[in-house]
Formats: structure tokens, sequence, C-alpha cells
């Protein structure tokens, strides 16, 4: 059985992701998304304004199916809740919907890693109706995409999550002139190596001639904290970085204090996510059955 079940909740904060800090991880600064229900959570917050209005695109998913969908949250300008709702399932989980806008269009890039594929999705008829437009194949199963226009080109950060005795996380790069690609694998991959500083959380920002890229810590435990890796040189043969502490759940925020693992840009505001831990047996149990049911229903193949 399940020894815990982690319960994540999305915020928005009321600063600019180019001057968050950890002193603005505080109850006053934060405009707490609803909670969807029991043993269910919202995670990976991403958001676009459009028309004076705040939407915020978030993995929903429930521990009894343990299979996500990507959910809309409408805010006002003064940040008010307008409404919300489901805008992509798939046959398989679906996660970290990465939206951005790029050449009159808004675009989206959201984790599927156990349907083997990575795929770019356009909005047709914003913010409810998205359509593929093409595969980006690369040279692992990605986790946690993070687009990035920079120097001319499009660049790619992702996850390699390998599986053996202990998981092992490798940051990889891919590069391209048009986002549709074709992508290429950067030469010196996997570029970073290790669980606290390998797996992207949030918005890549430009600062200067520095690409900051959130970064997840999960060294104590899944999502722990990020970190903020400065990436001082990039192009098609070279990767040069700096990592350090960025941003951890306080106390004050308890009971979603046990983690912090998305960090995103949206204008005048930021989007993170908190986690809190239950280890409840109902909890545990909820989530030995999301289990089961994931054997039962087996891997899922893709045309």
């Amino acid at each position: 059985m399940a020894r815990q079940v982690d319960l994540w909740r999305c915020a928005i904060v009321k600063q600019p992701i180019e001057t968050l800090c950890q002193a603005d991880i505080v109850p006053a600064n934060l405009i707490w998304l609803p909670m969807p229900g029991c043993w269910r959570f919202h995670a990976d917050p991403f958001g676009v304004w459009r028309d004076d209005m705040l939407y915020v695109f978030v993995e929903t998913m429930s521990h009894a199916r343990l299979k996500g969908h990507i959910d809309v949250f409408i805010f006002d300008r003064q940040l008010r809740l307008r409404g919300t709702t489901t805008v992509l399932k798939t046959a398989w989980h679906l996660s970290y919907p990465s939206v951005f806008e790029a050449d009159g269009e808004v675009w989206m890039l959201p984790e599927a890693r156990r349907s083997g594929q990575l795929t770019l999705y356009r909005a047709r008829d914003f913010p409810e109706t998205w359509e593929a437009v093409c595969e980006i194949p690369l040279d692992a199963p990605a986790v946690d995409a993070t687009q990035l226009r920079y120097d001319g080109r499009w660049w790619l950060f992702y996850a390699h999550v390998v599986r053996r005795a202990a998981p092992r996380s490798e940051l990889r790069i891919a590069f391209a002139d048009r986002l549709t690609g074709p992508w290429r694998p950067h030469p010196l991959n996997p570029v970073v190596v290790g669980a606290d500083r390998s797996r992207p959380g949030g918005t890549a920002i430009l600062r200067g001639g520095t690409i900051e890229l959130p970064v997840q810590d999960c060294t104590d435990s899944y999502g722990g904290a990020l970190r903020k890796l400065s990436i001082s040189r990039l192009d098609d043969t070279a990767f040069e970085a700096t990592d350090h502490a960025w941003l951890h759940s306080p106390a004050a925020l308890s009971p979603f204090c046990h983690g912090l693992h998305t960090a995103s840009a949206a204008g005048p505001v930021s989007l993170i996510d908190l986690k809190s831990i239950d280890t409840s047996w109902p909890a545990r149990g909820v989530r030995s059955l999301g289990k089961w049911r994931r054997r039962r229903d087996g891997p899922v193949t893709c045309a």
C-alpha cells in the first residue's frame, strides 16, 4: 500500500516572477485556487492573459484513477474567479500544461510521457478547444518540457527520468529554428544530472544575458522545493550553468508546506503550486486503488 498521498494546490502570487523571492511566499500575497475534491488535486499552473482576463491552466488528477487532464481557471483583472472548465483530455495522463503565445497563436505543450510522445497543441477556439499540430521527437521521453525563444531559435528543456534501483533524473536540451521543428538534441545531453536540479519546474525567463530556469529539488522528496538554474552560455555546441536555492513552501502555509515544484510567469503575477501530505489509511487505500487500475489498464498504445 502507498505510504503517503501527495496533494497539490495552486495559488496566484501577486508578484511578477522576475522579482519573486522566498519572502513573497506568504499568505497575504497569495490567492488560492479552489481544491477539486477529496483526494484530488490541481498542480503545474501556467497562465496567459487574453482580453484582460487571466487564464490559468492546471493539471487535475484523482488518486483513485492516477490519470490527469487539463483544466482552465478564468480570473478577471481583479483576480476574481469567473469560471473553470476542462479543456484537454486524452487516453493517457496529462500534466504540466506549458501554455504560451507565439506567432499570433496560443500554444500548449503538456506532458504525456506515458503515451511515449510529446505533442504540440494550438488553440483553435481559446481557451476550450485545442488541436494537435505535431509530435516533437526527441532523444528520450520528455518530462516537464519547457520552451524558450532565445537567440533566434526555439529551445526546449526537458527531463529524462530513468527508473532503475533508484530513479536517475537528467536535464536535456533540444533546439529548432521553428516551433514545429525539426528539433535537434544538444550534443552535450544530458547537460545536468541529479535529483536536485535536473527537472524543469516552470517558466524559463531571460535576465540580461542569462537564462533562469526553475528546476525541482527532489533531494528529500518529490517536488520538495525549487532551485534556479542560471544558464550563462547556451548555443548548439556549448552549455554552462550554475544553480542556487530559490523557493520552498514555508510552515505558515500549513498544511501545504511540504513542497513547491512549479513557478510560472503570468505578467504582473506568478503561479505556484504547493504540497500537503495525507498519510491516513483511506488516502493510502485510494492511492493503491489508483495504482491497481493503472496496472489493469496497461500501457497506452498510440497510433
